[in-house]
């Protein structure tokens, strides 16, 4: 599946009081949240070090990584909803993020702060 073809059928199963900027804008806030959470859980309750060469499956069961995985997805659900209202499909903001990444990298700013690096 393509990210646009994701986005159609995400976008299929919008409601109509999930087509407002603001709910979706909190949405992604909220679901972004949830799936940070369960991962400061996961250093917190099982002592994981997120930076080794064992990698976060190292300490979860599937059925948690999958639970991660949802929350992902509810991610992507309201980027893609959120992406449709400003007009944008999901493969443009992913070429124009891919673009402008490379362009940083290109000019050894892929490192610091700020937008217009």
């Amino acid at each position: 599946m393509t990210l646009d073809e994701y986005q159609e059928k995400a976008l299929s199963t919008m409601t109509e009081s999930s087509k407002r900027i603001d709910y979706l804008a909190l949405g992604l806030a909220g679901e972004a949240g949830e799936t940070a959470d369960k991962i400061k859980k996961i250093i917190r309750d099982k002592g994981a070090t997120l930076n080794t060469d064992c990698n976060i499956k190292c300490y979860l069961r599937p059925e948690e990584i999958q639970l991660i995985a949802k929350e992902i997805g509810d991610v992507l659900w309201y980027v893609a909803s959120l992406s449709h209202m400003f007009g944008f499909t999901l493969d443009g903001i992913a070429r124009m993020n891919i673009n402008k990444l490379a362009k940083r990298k290109a000019e050894g700013k892929i490192k610091g702060s700020g937008d217009e690096r």
